[in-house]
Formats: structure tokens, sequence, C-alpha cells
């Protein structure tokens, strides 16, 4: 009981704090970072701060990279719209008594586009990416009690033209064994500019989460609920609570696991007219294969915009 109220207490201050240094979060750079980076992560509607013994969950919550149950590797690819694809590459494994260590990096590349000068004359073609490169350490106290930090470079290139960041995430997942409980509380990309496209500075797109998730007693089932955004901007603080996701994991076999999900603030930002679709809802599957590979897809839908597809391949190392 007395880890609980800790639990709880850390939280309440951490949303106190974060509350206090809100800022607009409409105008933000480097917003490829509020993608859904894992397969896993995307088929369950990006609810996965509480998400365990997957290395890409340094992306989203670093304190889960001490639930890694051995050494671990991820790689994986990200169809988007258009000519806009994604990849992602992580690494993760304890280190003697020092703690869990990881490193996770996230590239995506927009395409070409056609260059014009102020006269309207074609300049040729430029292309344009964003990469960010996460370092994470994390460990765990009285068996329950998860914590880690991840530093983040970030680099954005459009054209001729570049910008760097350096920006941190902090974590905190508390799991209750006896009752199938996990809590989990993230804040991302804590940090400022090193470079500047121009002469402006611009805000990093700052992310505090804060979930749960739950295995069901008598069902081959974990529930997750997460609410994201909470530093976004907005006339009355608890609206941002409107920014729900959450998903569902199905433990069909040893073998396979079945997922599906909702992401209430997604649905709300594909609002194109009267019509939405299934905007907002995803799904996707887990294959094990040759007892230390897994393969992970998502589809996630995008309403009248269209859809998105992952894969991941994810491998336990001896």
């Amino acid at each position: 009981m007395k880890n609980i109220k800790s639990v709880v207490l850390t939280i309440v201050l951490l949303l106190i704090f974060s509350s206090n240094i809100t800022y607009s979060q409409s105008n933000t750079i480097y917003n490829f970072l509020k993608l859904d980076v894992g397969a896993r992560s995307a088929a369950l509607g990006g609810s996965y701060i509480t998400g365990t013994n997957d290395i890409n969950s340094i992306f989203y919550n670093p304190a889960a990279l001490s639930t890694l149950t051995s050494k671990q590797a991820s790689i994986g690819f990200f169809k988007y719209l258009l000519d806009i694809n994604s990849g992602n590459i992580s690494f993760g494994q304890r280190y003697k008594d020092a703690g869990y260590f990881g490193a996770g990096i996230r590239y995506i590349n927009y395409g070409s586009f056609d260059g014009y000068n102020e006269q309207s004359v074609n300049t040729g073609t430029f292309s344009a990416n964003d990469l960010a490169l996460s370092l994470g350490y994390s460990n765990v106290y009285a068996n329950n009690f998860h914590y880690g930090v991840n530093l983040k470079f970030i680099y954005s290139k459009i054209g001729e033209f570049s910008s760097t960041a350096l920006a941190a995430d902090l974590g905190l997942l508390y799991t209750i064994k006896e009752t199938n409980w996990d809590i989990g509380l993230s804040l991302l990309n804590a940090g400022f500019q090193l470079s500047e496209y121009g002469a402006t500075t611009e805000d990093l797109p700052l992310d505090l989460s804060i979930g749960v998730s739950k295995k069901l007693e008598h069902l081959p089932l974990r529930v997750y609920l997460e609410f994201a955004d909470l530093t976004e901007d907005s006339d009355n603080f608890f609206d941002n609570f409107q920014n729900l996701s959450i998903g569902g994991d199905f433990n069909l076999s040893d073998y396979v696991n079945f997922r599906i999900g909702y992401n209430n603030a997604q649905r709300q930002d594909l609002e194109t007219g009267s019509s939405l679709g299934i905007a907002g809802f995803s799904t996707g599957l887990g294959v094990k294969f040759l007892d230390d590979y897994t393969l992970d897809y998502a589809f996630n839908s995008l309403g009248n915009v269209g859809s998105t597809q992952r894969l991941d391949l994810n491998i336990n190392l001896k």
C-alpha cells in the first residue's frame, strides 16, 4: 500500500509540474515524433506506455526497458501516405547489475518535391527527412517500480535547410504482479533546439501521458488505456483527457496474438465531413516463430484519408 501511495503521489506531482510548463502545442516542430513507432503499439491504438518486454517500448516509456526478459532487437518498416516511408531499429539488454540499456533510431523520408523560386521558376527537386536517435537507461526498484530516461538527438532536413535538437524522455512504470495491473507515466520530448531552420526558435512537441493496463483474470486478454498529450494547450486542462486511446491484446495461443485498438484524438483530427468511417481504429497480429522471432503487423485506418500499415521483426537474442 505504501508503494502504491508513492506512485500516485509521483504522478500527481508530475501532472502539476507539467500543467505549469504547458505551452501552445499547435506550432511545434519535429511532429514526426508524435507518430507511432512499433507495429504492436500501433495495433493497440498507440496505448502503449505500459507495454512490457518489448524493446520498442523505449519510444514510449523508457522505464519499460527494465521489463525485458532477454536481450532484444527489432527492425520495422512503416508505409505512410503517398510516398512517405519510415523505418525504425532498436536494441536493448541488461548489463550485469548496472541496469538496462537501450538504443533506438527512427527515420522518416517524405519523398521528392519540385522546388520553385520567388519568380515561380523550377529549381529542381529536393527531399525532406527526419531522424531521431534515442539512448536509454532503466532500472527497477523493489521488483516492481521501474524508472528510466532517454537522451534524444533529433535531426530534420528540408532541401538545403536543416535543424537539430536535444531532448529527454522520462518514464515511470509500476507493476502489480499479484493482480496483473501496470501503471505508467511518461514525459517525452522535453528539450530545445540546437540549430534552427531560420532565425526563429521553435518548440518541441512535449507530450505527457499516463496509462494503465490489466491482464484479465479469466480471459487471455490484456486491456490498455492511455491519456496522451496532457500538455496540449487548451482552455481547460481536463479537456486533454479526450486524447484517450484503448487497446486489447488477445493471446490466442503461444504463437499468435490478435490486437485491436481505438485512438479518440486521431479520430477527431481526421474529421473531414459527415462520415468518418472507421478512422481512429486499428488492428494487427503478432506471430511468433522459430522460438526467438516475432513478426508484428498493424493496420491503422485514417478514415477518408486512407490507411497505414506497419511491419516489425522482433528478435530475442541469446
